[in-house]
């Protein structure tokens, strides 16, 4: 039985015209009528389909319109009620960010892939890490830190010389972005449920900002991180293409 689809594209033409041809081949469902969802376009526009389809527990295939593609399944308009019946299911937990600002205000976001502190001037971030309460590093000082999924590791974190996760580990990686002191420190791994805890020193001097999945905000003081088990998303692969065989074979490349 052919299920009913919800179609997105990103707003690329390519995206836009791959969207097209779908809705018009396989009929478009609206979104709360929907058993899954087709996201046309490339990892950032996955990252937004999931975001935005928080709460609805449909699973999400993804086809590349975009560029890197390492959410998403290969385009074709060919036999997609097979792809989609075949599929392995994949299913990911965000982090929760709750960043506090200089003014007290207080931020949170949802992260799929990975929370990040970047320094916002000339100067170093010094940054004090604490994990479930307990002082870790009293001083990093670098261009910012991150903690990431294990859907997320091969982004920012791998670019950043953060190790790659495999996709049911439970752990998160903790990884220094171009750190300065200590010099050889390399981050760290820890259990999944850890509560993690940045507190930005001197950060008048020394602005920082927080990334939640490129969702920025500015002048942090501190930032907790912890893992949302209570948000499933569901992600959809090809077979035999399954994210954790696309981790295992990106250490590979």
């Amino acid at each position: 039985m052919m299920p009913k689809i919800h179609f997105t594209a990103s707003q690329a033409d390519i995206a836009r015209e791959a969207l097209a041809s779908l809705s018009e081949r396989y009929g478009c469902a609206d979104a709360d009528d929907a058993d899954l969802v087709v996201a046309l376009g490339g990892d950032g526009f996955m990252l937004q389909t999931l975001h935005a389809m928080e709460g609805r527990a449909l699973p999400v295939y993804g086809m590349n319109r975009g560029t890197v593609g390492f959410l998403m399944n290969a385009y074709s308009m060919d036999d997609l009620p097979r792809r989609l019946a075949e599929a392995e299911e994949t299913i990911i937990n965000p982090l929760r960010m709750s960043a506090t600002c200089q003014d007290g205000s207080l931020h949170e976001a949802l992260a799929i892939n990975e929370v990040s502190l970047l320094r916002e001037g000339p100067q170093a971030a010094k940054l004090r890490i604490h994990v479930d309460g307990k002082k870790r590093m009293d001083e990093l000082v670098c261009d910012g830190a991150l903690v990431s999924t294990p859907a997320g590791s091969t982004a920012y974190n791998y670019s950043a010389h953060g190790p790659i996760l495999p996709i049911d580990s439970e752990v998160l990686a903790l990884t220094a972005i171009a750190p300065f002191r200590p010099r050889r420190w390399r981050g760290a791994l820890l259990p999944k449920d850890a509560q993690v805890e940045i507190e930005v020193l001197n950060p008048e001097r020394r602005p920082v900002m927080a990334d939640a999945d490129s969702g920025s905000i500015r002048h942090v003081t501190r930032v907790h991180i912890h893992s949302a088990a209570e948000i499933s998303h569901r992600l959809l692969f090809d077979r035999g293409h399954g994210l954790e065989e696309r981790l295992i074979r990106e250490q590979f490349v």
